[in-house]
């Protein structure tokens, strides 16, 4: 068993198509596919990405795909969750992105991204975009070790792969002693001690943002072996192309 984690794409087909072609050149066949959220962008053909990503060809995984930030940003804009009209997508990006992100993904595509989970637990792990905080919450190699650690007790997993940083990293925590207390309004639980063995957080990088090369992770559940992927990639092979204006 070999499991391919990738994460924003961002519409960016052949990136996406790259990073395909690399799974299956490993030696080891990859048995399940994981893409973490932010299929859709403002850079990318979006509508195309989706549409390969729902019909692999054959001999390759369904992919099995989680919600991202810019997902986050079509349901506010369609009125579907969250806050209206979009304001992180205005905050980060400008009025602009609005316009932009409405004519590059359809309603119907919405529609489909709604149905998608929030994250997955398989084995001991979680795959998710960002944490069990929210979509939005970014870790990095520079995230202070209690935090990590508190995100990792949250979704009750010994390794949590995650991809709104966008960056590829491994790091872990070991508790030395830790104790957690539930307090409700009727009573506070007895402390519990926690499980002290090592835990981690792995970045599985970024397929199509602009200015690097497709990166993502490989996973043996078996061995317990993360293993770094960059897939290297020439500009006249398309990587980071323009979504053309309609």
């Amino acid at each position: 068993m070999q499991w391919a984690i990738l994460s924003g794409i961002e519409g960016n087909l052949p990136a996406y198509e790259a990073v395909l072609a690399d799974i299956r050149r490993q030696r080891q066949p990859v048995t399940d596919l994981f893409i973490l959220g932010d299929l859709v962008g403002l850079q990318g053909d979006s509508e195309a990405l989706v549409r390969r990503v729902r019909s692999p060809q054959p001999g390759e995984p369904m992919p099995q795909v989680c919600t991202g930030w810019w997902e986050e940003q079509c349901f506010s804009l369609h009125g579907i969750r969250g806050l209206p009209d979009a304001p992180e997508l205005v905050d980060r990006y400008g009025l602009g992105a609005v316009k932009d992100l409405w004519e590059a993904v359809s309603r119907e595509t919405v529609l489909w991204l709604a149905d998608l989970d929030f994250g997955f637990h398989e084995l001991d792990c979680l795959l998710i975009h960002g944490s069990t905080v929210s979509y939005g919450d970014e870790l990095t190699p520079e995230t202070p070790p209690i935090t990590l650690c508190d995100r990792l007790i949250r979704a009750d997993a010994n390794t949590l792969f995650c991809g709104r940083s966008g960056l590829a990293f491994e790091g872990w925590v070991e508790p030395g002693a830790l104790r957690s207390t539930v307090t409700t309004l009727d009573q506070t639980a007895a402390p519990q001690e926690q499980e002290k063995s090592p835990r981690r957080v792995v970045g599985v990088g970024n397929v199509g943002r602009a200015g690097g090369s497709p990166s993502y992770v490989l996973y043996n559940p078996g061995t317990d072996q993360v293993s770094f992927k960059s897939v290297q990639s020439s500009p006249a092979r398309g990587f980071g192309a323009a979504r053309s204006k309609k």
